[in-house]
């Protein structure tokens, strides 16, 4: 924003037949005589002042595309790490602070997370577990610090081969604890600032998903709550919370918690439909149908992606790109017979009062 300001003011008086010109102006005018009387006024000059604002936005956290006034997230790398989901592994430490969480099918029909951290993180992560076959599709395209715990030699190399900073237990040195209310192997868990320490130059990671401009609408169909069909036990239910713009997240009844008592609630829950060709180790290369519910409603779309290391891109039935709302998001990796239960909103109140008519009064 700027401003100038000009002042100008001038008086000048008649006396007699004689007339003196004498000039009272805003500070900073020069007034000079000469030796021999007469008087010459020197009007001012005009100046001006400018004075400009300069507001600079703050950085926007590329895993949530959120403002980050602190600039941490393009000060470190990501830092991914395999989380447990069964029973006892409940409730798990950081899925609510994670930016960005994966959800996968593993044997026996349970899953697994992998959860993203890179502008918030907990002082502490887990239960950590093993990787897949499936997982280097995951982490190759957000690199960074990747952490687990074991998985088949072949699984493990695959995972060691990505372009990505390992952590496991034959290197984590103090980074991994077990902790002792807990039996294992339900009690690993990891410390975030030593898992970063591990990374090395922090290089930023790249957006993994689109998101709408301030102002524009997500524009799909309006829901109230879904359930994905996976396993019992295993099988989430989702519902909008219209005031925080949040997706709930629980098990039937029970509230899907953290374990520092925070349920679970990203801002968009993308459901991408998966082939597990064996009942496990799904295929992340190619495409398929996705859902995207954010901000409270649902655009069925496509999935793609050609590459490990190349992000899966979202577009809709035209193959436009679906931004979404800026916040956290989870994806269900979910098999492709999966039932996908919606429960649309009700249609939003009418803006306009109904029009009434005064009955006409019967003739006589």
């Amino acid at each position: 924003m700027s401003w100038s300001t000009w002042s100008t003011g001038r008086r000048v008086g008649v006396v007699g037949a004689a007339v003196v010109a004498v000039a009272a102006v805003a500070a900073g005018a020069v007034l000079a005589f000469s030796g021999g009387g007469d008087q010459k006024v020197v009007r001012p000059t005009t100046t001006s002042s400018s004075t400009t604002t300069t507001t600079t936005a703050p950085p926007v956290a590329p895993l949530t595309g959120l403002p980050d006034p602190t600039g941490v997230s393009l000060k470190r790398a990501a830092l991914s790490v395999k989380i447990e989901n069964t029973p006892e592994a409940r409730p798990q430490s950081g899925l609510a602070q994670a930016d960005v969480v994966y959800e996968e099918v593993v044997e026996g029909g349970i899953t697994r997370f992998w959860a993203v951290f890179n502008s918030a993180a907990p002082d502490t992560v887990g239960p950590i577990r093993s990787v897949r076959l499936m997982d280097p599709d995951i982490v190759s395209a957000i690199g960074g610090v990747v952490a687990f715990s074991g998985g088949t030699p072949d699984n493990v190399a695959l995972v060691r081969a990505c372009p990505v900073v390992w952590v496991d237990e034959s290197n984590a040195g103090d980074a991994f604890y077990r902790d002792n209310n807990r039996y294992a192997p339900h009690n690993l868990y990891g410390y975030t600032d030593k898992l970063w320490a591990r990374g090395g130059t922090p290089v930023p990671p790249r957006p993994l998903f689109g998101y709408l401009a301030t102002g524009a609408t997500f524009g799909g169909e309006r829901i109230d709550s879904f359930h994905v069909g996976l396993s019992p036990g295993y099988d989430p239910t989702y519902t909008y919370d219209a005031a925080a713009h949040v997706w709930k997240r629980s098990y039937g009844d029970t509230a899907f918690n953290d374990a520092n008592g925070t349920q679970i609630a990203p801002t968009t829950v993308i459901v991408q439909f998966v082939n597990y060709p064996a009942g496990s180790e799904g295929q992340l290369i190619g495409g398929g149908d996705a859902w995207i519910f954010s901000d409270g409603q649902l655009v069925k779309g496509r999935w793609s992606k050609p590459d490990p290391t190349t992000p899966t891109q979202y577009t809709n039935v035209f193959g436009g790109p679906v931004p979404i709302t800026p916040g956290r998001t989870w994806v269900e990796l979910a098999p492709l017979n999966t039932v996908v239960d919606v429960v649309s909103a009700p249609p939003p109140p009418p803006t306009v009062a109904p029009t009434t008519t005064t009955p006409k009064k019967p003739k006589k």
